[in-house]
């Protein structure tokens, strides 16, 4: 499992997110189980070297032998116009749209390399598993920032969701309930635990008294007009107690390991915050990124 979380303020967007992957073995009675956590896996990403837009994914860790960071790295090379065999995903400068980019970053990800999963999964009666990723930033004719996720999942080909369409916000994907509790004053269980009451209420009451609690609860943390760098600081504090939360509760903990941050601004561009490097950087003073 993982944390993905996405800031949106004025001065742009922070992206950040654990470390954790969790490996998954097939008992003998055909049940999962974890077989193993890891904690180094990358879940953010610069998609284009120069332009302010990045990446974040969530859920399958891997599509084959590929991790999807790996995969991400070879979009990105396309989109950078460095694979000659595919010179029209090369992205002008000064000329691109965000949506269009998420839009080829589906079919990267599904024509050919997810669809083989979905197929199998499919003719095993299984469900395949889901794979989330977004794409955020600033398109070249914009002074506002754009965020579109998709789920790759069971139902064919993704259909892209906007999220955080209004000018400031949060959205978080993986294991959510640390995050919903601070940001929205609930926890994501509260309708369930409502209906166990027994007093009388129906699925539809449940959620119009969550709904109408969350609007009383919610500390609004995530202004407009919240400088990058404080945006910085809550992001940080948002994905510690998240893997702090999994960690003291029953169960793996399948949150962890180092914290990653990156900001996307419209003049800055895409730039890292805190990132982890399987190797020193003093001794390798160019890498791929």
């Amino acid at each position: 499992m993982t944390i993905a979380l996405l800031i949106k303020v004025n001065d742009g967007i922070v992206l950040a997110s654990d470390s954790a992957t969790t490996l998954t073995m097939r008992l003998p009675d055909g049940s999962d189980a974890v077989g193993n956590i890891y904690n180094n896996a990358n879940k953010v990403f610069n998609l284009h070297k120069g332009l302010p837009v990045g990446g974040m994914t969530w859920g399958l860790g891997n599509i084959g032998p590929a991790s999807i960071a790996t995969l991400t790295k070879d979009l990105r090379r396309r989109f950078q116009g460095d694979d000659h065999a595919h010179p029209d995903w090369t992205v002008a400068d000064g000329d691109y749209e965000v949506r269009a980019l998420a839009e080829q970053s589906r079919q990267f990800l599904y024509d050919g390399r997810y669809q083989h999963i979905e197929s199998a999964a499919q003719a095993a009666g299984e469900t395949p598993p889901v794979l989330g990723f977004l794409v955020a930033g600033y398109s070249s004719a914009d002074d506002v920032p754009k965020c579109y996720m998709m789920h790759l999942g069971a139902a064919g080909v993704p259909e892209l969701e906007e999220v955080v369409p209004e000018e400031s916000g949060a959205a978080w994907w993986g294991q959510p309930e640390a995050i919903a509790r601070i940001l929205t004053g609930l926890s994501l269980a509260v309708p369930d635990a409502l209906l166990n009451l027994d007093i009388g209420l129906d699925p539809a009451q449940s959620l119009l008294i969550n709904d109408n609690l969350k609007a009383q609860l919610n500390p609004q943390m995530v202004p407009a007009a919240m400088p990058i760098q404080d945006a910085i600081d809550l992001a940080e504090f948002l994905v510690h107690a998240t893997i702090q939360f999994v960690r003291f509760s029953p169960g793996s903990p399948t949150v962890g390991g180092p914290i990653e941050i990156a900001t996307i601004t419209k003049h800055e561009g895409f730039r890292w915050v805190r990132r982890k490097h399987f190797f020193e950087s003093r001794l390798n003073p160019t890498n791929g990124g």
